[in-house]
């Protein structure tokens, strides 16, 4: 058996003069039951005492211990930082491998900055073409830097969903006096939450979703070009 340390104070930053790549998905499953593995509690006198001390020792299989090695090593973190983020990422909502390894990679790049994902688009609606991407909206938090380095990231390993390329679109969620983008509309009319912290996401979708059931966020045309509109109730 493997011996590991796996602590849950907040993780360090990830090396960025590593490559960032997809680690297995099996890895994902495989870390949901570490914590039955749990053999001793580590008591801090400086840590008040209902709270834990952050560490603690798991046994686990060797081949699984020297897996998630790999996997820490080629995502760029130490096997601390990996273990830590793996355990407190989100678990999609759905069973599809791809779309797990999706959340995998957003766990990886994102961190704790990672609010959710969202399938929208034709893929999501099940009217797919032949020539159609899957649209995913990678929800972030206020901290996080939206920047070109951040679609770098993702485009230097790029994933599929049903064999069809998975179009990455960086956004933060908005806040409730914020004006809805069409992108926000089109996600909320037919989107599908992959996953999310709490239920911050698919509250704020419902919100934009009741706004186009009162009428107050309309679909509009100009020059055959659509967009999205908010409107005054009477």
């Amino acid at each position: 058996m493997g011996l590991l340390y796996a602590a849950t104070t907040p993780e360090s930053p990830a090396r960025t003069t590593a490559p960032i790549v997809p680690t297995p998905v099996c890895l994902l499953v495989a870390l949901e039951p570490l914590t039955s593995g749990i053999i001793d509690s580590v008591s801090d006198t400086t840590t008040p005492p209902a709270l834990p001390s952050g560490r603690f020792l798991l046994r686990l299989p060797r081949a699984l211990h020297a897996a998630l090695r790999r996997a820490a090593r080629e995502a760029g973190l130490s096997l601390n930082d990996y273990c830590a983020r793996r355990l407190a990422a989100p678990v999609p909502s759905s069973g599809h491998a791809d779309l797990a390894a999706v959340v995998d990679r957003a766990s990886d790049l994102l961190g704790p900055s990672l609010v959710g994902i969202v399938a929208y688009g034709s893929w999501a609606r099940g009217e797919p073409t032949d020539h159609s991407d899957v649209d995913l909206l990678v929800v972030v938090d206020a901290e996080f830097p939206l920047t070109r380095q951040a679609y770098r990231a993702w485009d230097a390993q790029p994933l599929t969903v049903d064999g069809r390329p998975a179009e990455v679109h960086l956004v933060r969620l908005p806040g409730p006096s914020a004006q809805v983008t069409g992108i926000w509309a089109e996600a909320a009319i037919d989107g599908h939450v992959v996953v999310e912290r709490g239920f911050v996401l698919s509250t704020r979708l419902a919100s934009v979703r009741r706004a186009l059931l009162g009428g107050r966020l309309q679909r509009r045309s100009v020059h055959g070009q659509p967009y999205w509109t908010e409107v005054a109730c009477a």
